[in-house]
């Protein structure tokens, strides 16, 4: 590895923080790219967090700030029950609260901008080698959110929340994109910006990549 490869990234542990996109390369026997989407693809949270705050306002339920990071990758039915259960406040339907979300968050999707290092990422590796997305969202919305960026023509799988029956931080979600690509798990690397995420991908046996570095959006 060359010098200035070597200051692009440190790996410990099995995770990799990069300093410098234009510098990261796969590492040796790679054979398949996996990515998050909200938070890593692309800059959803924000307007995620707006559509929350909107929805949970409505029914009397708290969501801080740095709680709605905590749960990322968590799916939206999973949180409602975990913030029901935090706050005491019961909840009567939680599907028309998971369509209240979702359809706020789509009305809001012109905001959504792309994370373009980890796109060019994605783009640079796009044909040499297999590519997927992995998330706790919903797959209608995931295919709007790429839609959007006009890169899902880019992936060859597609896992969401409707996929796997255990989320992130178990490893369910990656080791299916890693069998939808034909790929090993030990052989693919993981691009994530939750903590939960990264310890899903490590779970997985496969490297991942925090892309919560300065630089990074």
């Amino acid at each position: 590895m060359s010098t200035s490869a070597q200051t692009a990234l440190v790996v410990g542990r099995g995770r990799q923080y990069l300093n410098d996109m234009n510098l990261w390369t796969p590492p040796a026997g790679t054979r398949g790219l996996i990515f998050d989407c909200d938070g890593t693809l692309a800059d959803t949270m924000p307007v995620h967090y707006v559509a929350w705050t909107a929805m949970l306002g409505r029914h009397g339920i708290p969501f801080p700030e740095t709680r709605f990071y905590e749960l990322g990758g968590v799916p939206t039915a999973q949180i409602i029950r975990i913030l029901s259960k935090e706050y005491g406040v019961p909840v009567a339907d939680v599907h028309a609260m998971v369509i209240e979300k979702e359809t706020t968050f789509l009305e809001n999707m012109h905001a959504v901008k792309p994370i373009r290092k980890v796109i060019a990422v994605a783009e640079r590796h796009r044909g040499k080698l297999p590519q997927a997305v992995a998330s706790g969202g919903y797959r209608d919305t995931i295919i709007q959110t790429l839609d959007a960026l006009q890169i899902r023509d880019w992936f060859e799988a597609m896992v969401t929340a409707e996929d796997t029956e255990r989320h992130k931080p178990e490893p369910d979600v990656f080791l299916e994109a890693a069998k939808r690509l034909g790929v090993p798990p030990e052989l693919c690397v993981v691009f994530e910006d939750t903590d939960i995420g990264l310890l899903a991908a490590k779970r997985a046996g496969m490297v991942g990549v925090d892309v919560r570095t300065e630089g990074w959006s």
